[in-house]
């Protein structure tokens, strides 16, 4: 009897363990490169706002790295050599020339062994000319005969244009409109509202790509009355490429001298998008709980 209690109490001490170091995993913070360097829009003043939300949540840790400025010569792409493997999750703040063949083969190699990627707004606009990164986006801001085009109909229903049909990228003016979440099951959205109102922000339409193995998220109607498709456009998605996700929401443009007030980037939507994104491509779970002042369908809630 009392090699059998020992025997348990082993076991359980085992056990207790086991758990114990689960949960220290469990705890370890996620690690999230932002990369940035180029871009149209104001990446300077973005990157650290991003940086900021994401670390105060207390699940990442949050490092940048920042390529050299556009035009400069091709001896300073020596020194941007980032260690994705380093990391859990690439957070791409990005939109510029493109990387150099070495760095465009390691990004490739990180997501495929299971890295995380999560793109912000323009950061689904470059590299036309990198046929993986099209792949791992399925969406971009291309002309109209670059690749096909995937939207919704008023019945939800998916409706796929070929290269050449219909209008290539763009946008019209910004203004509020509101998201609609389509794939209610997904771990990012869920408890989102349905439908919620998000702040002027530039509505997306047109964009072209493979858009193949898109699991779209959310979409918004491009309004014919501001210049726009008729059409509900993809504004999340997500893509697997090999045992990675990648993740992308068009929403949050912050333009070059734009008031913060003005920033659609404030938007409770928008940041609980991007950090429950990040640890979804991180860890395949969503634990970090939304905001209680979520948008509603009438209303837009706003950080400080």
């Amino acid at each position: 009897m009392r090699s059998q209690l020992i025997a348990f109490a082993a076991l359980m001490a085992a056990l207790l363990g086991l758990m114990t170091d689960r949960s220290a995993q469990a705890a370890d913070p996620i690690r999230v490169l932002i990369v940035d360097g180029q871009n149209n829009h104001d990446w300077q003043r973005t990157t650290p706002y991003i940086k900021d939300f994401l670390e105060e949540t207390g699940r990442f840790s949050v490092y940048v790295v920042t390529t050299p400025p556009k035009g400069a010569k091709p001896a300073a792409w020596n020194g941007f050599r980032p260690q994705f493997e380093d990391y859990d999750v690439v957070l791409s703040n990005y939109n510029g020339e493109t990387w150099p063949e070495d760095i465009r083969t390691a990004f490739e190699t990180f997501v495929k062994r299971g890295g995380g990627v999560v793109n912000v707004h323009a950061a689904n606009n470059p590299f036309p000319d990198w046929p993986a990164f099209n792949e791992m986006i399925g969406l971009a801001w291309r002309r109209a005969n670059f690749g096909d085009r995937l939207v919704l109909d008023d019945e939800g229903e998916p409706v796929r244009f070929e290269a050449g049909e219909g209008p290539g990228a763009g946008h019209g003016p910004r203004y509020p409109y509101p998201v609609v979440v389509r794939d209610r099951k997904h771990p990012v959205v869920d408890g989102f509202p349905a439908e919620w109102m998000h702040p002027a922000d530039e509505l997306y339409h047109g964009q072209r790509g493979p858009a193949l193995n898109m699991n779209i998220i959310a979409t918004a109607y491009s309004d014919t009355g501001k210049r726009g498709t008729g059409y509900h456009e993809p504004m999340v998605w997500w893509i697997p490429f090999g045992e990675g996700k990648v993740f992308t929401t068009v929403l949050g443009h912050v333009g070059r001298n734009q008031k913060q007030e003005e920033w659609p980037m404030r938007c409770k939507g928008f940041q609980a998008l991007v950090i429950r994104g990040c640890e979804w491509v991180a860890t395949g779970e969503v634990t970090i709980p939304l905001p209680e002042d979520m948008p509603t369908a009438e209303e837009v809630s706003l950080a400080p």
